[in-house]
This record gives structure tokens, C-alpha cells and sequence, in this order.
């Protein structure tokens, strides 16, 4: 294996039939499952600096290394031994030093992409979890396959739908996105374009045709770039070959629960055995996602709830501000920790939490919420105020 293929991301270009170029970027860590590391953020995050302001690159295509995922997650093996290492603090003098680190260069390589200048468009063949959830909702094109299996399990390791999840979650019609954050139920790609996540699909063995499209669309128009890739992209989309939606399916009942009132309404609702009936049968994909729920860390059902309450009133650049102070916390209180020990490093999948629902008191639930630098200031701090670039956007529009 050649150096350039042992590197966390790959980078390469591809000519278009009008003399421009398209900007690839693989994830490459197959064995791993692709799963997003600092490393790569990093690599990531100064390869699109470069990009931007580079004529000659009119597009972004991201993609994963392989074929079984294109991104199922963070890398939080490193992580966790830095939860291990660090006693908790209470309350919470200084956050996680690694923690700092790993959240701040994964949550701006987010933000980098959602505010970026030229079209990137996502490759979402495969699993798609977590921090890749992050990713692909960050790119302003998403096609997805056959294949496209996406989820947001973080209740079963303690943690909450973060990787912009607040965000992204929150937008998806009629609350859907609080039953997926709840549940960590696994959707296909029909699902994808229901819920707001993709707009394009072709079947996995098209990727060539995907470049095809890209490669000979009219770049030299005086269009709007993003404008070009869907019009390039619209005339290869085609769904014929997909699985149908479970989000669809489901709606009804979906709806239904989300809309029950606090998070002590849902839980009785989801320990409800008739919730996962279908015309008094059993519904296997209902029954999946309830069992998830119910194995799940009490302290994150709750913590879920309260953050989609808040999402939905703040720009992404807040909302990382906020997932930033929450999952720091997170590494300092134990219930994450645990969660990542029992599913990742023991595996014995059975975790001890700290606490049960009626135990998650408001008081204790907000405090996930308070800045996580006490002493310090916010590393987002900036992302508040006239000057970013969600405000900047917005006088854009007046």
C-alpha cells in the first residue's frame, strides 16, 4: 500500500469536460468503518480552506473508503481513555483536554461546511451514523444508495444526538427527528429524502454515472454553482430500486407519540407494548427501535428531549455552541463513559446508568446545558455574536 493510500482522507481532483475540476475527498479508514477521527477533521478542514478560494475547483464530492460505510461514526476509542484517565469534576472546574480538542475540530469542520461557498455533495452509500450523520447533513447535495443505512444510536452509549443531530433532528417534518433520536432507529434511504436528510438517489453500482453527470455539467454558465450540481444531479436521480419509507410508514403512529407532552409521556408510551403493533401484529422495525430506547441511558432520553426543545429556535452556529457545552459535560459525568465500555470495550452491552428518568431531575438535565468554561472563555463564543457568519447571512437577506 502505497503513503498516499495510508493517509486518514484521500484528496484528488477530477477534470471537467469545461476545463474546471471537482475536489474529492475519501474518508479512509474502511476498516474502522470510516469512522471520523481528529486526524481527519483536521485534514478536511484545511483541504476546503484551500478549496474555496481556488477558481479552478467548482465542486466537493465526499465519499467513504469502500463499500460498507461511508461514515458510522467518531473514533472515540482515544476518547474514552481520556473519560478514563480524568476523574469527574463536580462541579465541572475544567473540561476534558481531549474532549476540547476532539469536539471543537469535529463541530467547526460543521460549520465550515454548512456556510461553505461551492457545492459539496455527499457519496451516502452505506452506513451512515453519528458523526457521519454530521457530515452528511452538512453538504448542500446528498444522494444516496440502495445501500444507505442511517441512524443516531447515541442512547445506547450515554451520549445524546449530537454532530449537529440538535439541529438537523429538529428539522425534519412533524418531530420525527425526536423519535429518531430517541430510539436510534435505523432508516434506509427513502427515509433519507422523507426526513429532509437527501435529495438525490441512484443505485450503488452508479457512482461512475454520478461523476459523469458532474463531470459534464456546463460549469462555465453564469449560474449558481449549487444551482449546476442539482440540475446535473436531478437528471440521474431515480428511486425505482429502493426499499420504501419505514418514516413513511409509520407516520401516524410517529407523530402520535412525539406529541404525547414531556419525556416521562413518551417513555410510557414506548414501554407500551401495543406501541410497536401493526393491526395487532408485531412490527419488526417499531420493535427494533423500542427495544433500542428501552436499553438506552435514561439521563440521554432526557437530555434529547430538552435540547430538541431549544434546537429548534437557534441557527446551527448556537446549536453547536450549545452541543459543545452538553457533550463536554457528557465526558464528564459517567454515564457516556459507561455506555462506551459496554458496547465498544467490554462489549458485554450491558451498562450500569448512572441514573433512572425519574431520577433525571430538571436541575440535572440543565446543567448539561451551562458552559462547560467556567473559567474560560467559549471556543464558539464568537459564533454568537453580529459578526458570524449565521448573521452576516441573514443581512445578506434584508
Amino acid at each position: 500500500m502505497n503513503e498516499e493510500n495510508q493517509q486518514p482522507v484521500i484528496f484528488e481532483t477530477i477534470a471537467t469536460q469545461d476545463g474546471h475540476y471537482i475536489g474529492t475527498m475519501t474518508l479512509n479508514d474502511p476498516k474502522a468503518l470510516n469512522a471520523l477521527s481528529v486526524d481527519m477533521c483536521k485534514l478536511m478542514a484545511n483541504q476546503l480552506t484551500k478549496w474555496a478560494t481556488d477558481d479552478n475547483i467548482v465542486a466537493i464530492l465526499l465519499k467513504g473508503s469502500g463499500d460498507k460505510a461511508f461514515c458510522a461514526g467518531g473514533n472515540i476509542r482515544k476518547l474514552y481513555d481520556s473519560m478514563t484517565d480524568t476523574p469527574p469534576q463536580v462541579p465541572m472546574q475544567q473540561p476534558n483536554p481531549y474532549g476540547v480538542e476532539f469536539f471543537e475540530n469535529e463541530y467547526s469542520l460543521y460549520r465550515q461546511m454548512h456556510f461553505y461557498p461551492k457545492p459539496i455533495i455527499l457519496w451516502g452509500n452505506g452506513i451512515i451514523m453519528g458523526g457521519g450523520m454530521g457530515l452528511m447533513a452538512m453538504c448542500s447535495h446528498r444522494i444516496v444508495t440502495e445501500t444507505t443505512r442511517f441512524a443516531m444510536p447515541e442512547i445506547t452509549i450515554g451520549l445524546y444526538p449530537d454532530a449537529t443531530g440538535s439541529w438537523f433532528l429538529a428539522r425534519m417534518p412533524a418531530k420525527i427527528g425526536l423519535f429518531l433520536g430517541l430510539t436510534g432507529a435505523n432508516c434506509n434511504a427513502n427515509d433519507a429524502i422523507f426526513s429532509s436528510l437527501a435529495e438525490y438517489a441512484v443505485a450503488s453500482s452508479e457512482y461512475d454515472k454520478v461523476l459523469d453527470a458532474l463531470k459534464q455539467a456546463n460549469w462555465q454558465a453564469d449560474n449558481n454553482l449549487h444551482d449546476i450540481a442539482s440540475q446535473a444531479l436531478a437528471k440521474i436521480h431515480h428511486t425505482e430500486h429502493l426499499a420504501d419509507s419505514h418514516l413513511m410508514k409509520h407516520f401516524n403512529t410517529i407523530q402520535a407519540l412525539v406529541n404525547k407532552g414531556s419525556v416521562h409521556d413518551i417513555d410510557a408510551a414506548l414501554r407500551d407494548d401495543n406501541f410497536t403493533k401493526v393491526n395487532g401484529e408485531a412490527d419488526k422495525w417499531l420493535a427494533k427501535a423500542v427495544e433500542t430506547y428501552r436499553h438506552g441511558c435514561p439521563v440521554s432520553a432526557a437530555l434529547t428531549v430538552e435540547m430538541f426543545k431549544h434546537a429548534s429556535k437557534l441557527s446551527l452556529e448556537q446549536v453547536l455552541y450549545m452541543e459543545m457545552n452538553a457533550s463536554l459535560h457528557c465526558v464528564n459525568y459517567p454515564d457516556f463513559r459507561e455506555g462506551v465500555r459496554a458496547l465498544l470495550i467490554d462489549k458485554d452491552k450491558s451498562p450500569k446508568w448512572s441514573k433512572t428518568l425519574d431520577e433525571c431531575d430538571a436541575r440535572y438535565i440543565q446543567s448539561h446545558l451551562a458552559s462547560a468554561f467556567p473559567n474560560s472563555e467559549h471556543p464558539f463564543e464568537s459564533w454568537l455574536g453580529s459578526d458570524s457568519l449565521s448573521a452576516k447571512l441573514a443581512k445578506l437577506a434584508v
